[in-house]
């Protein structure tokens, strides 16, 4: 079964915010806020939208709940193994 990994969310962040794939999101993220990390609201309904399209897992509604990386994978991974 596929997980959603933070090394994948940071991929789907950059294509979110429209940055090349090669920018770095460097060090562990994992607790760091996505607002502390630059991405807004909008920036954050793109990556649910990517992650409904991959995982078929619909975050959109609770996206502002999910204040960290971290929080967003555990989510996201809890759906996917129920």
């Amino acid at each position: 079964m596929a997980t959603l990994t933070i090394d994948r969310l940071k991929d789907m962040l950059r294509v979110s915010a429209g940055e090349d794939m090669t920018s770095p999101l460097g060090g562990d993220i994992t607790d760091k806020t996505f607002a502390d990390l630059g991405y807004d609201s909008l920036a954050m309904l793109e990556t649910a939208a990517l992650i409904n399209r991959e995982f078929g897992v619909d975050i959109t509604g609770e996206i502002g709940e999910l204040p960290t990386p971290g929080a967003l994978v555990s989510r996201v991974n809890s759906s996917l193994a129920a």
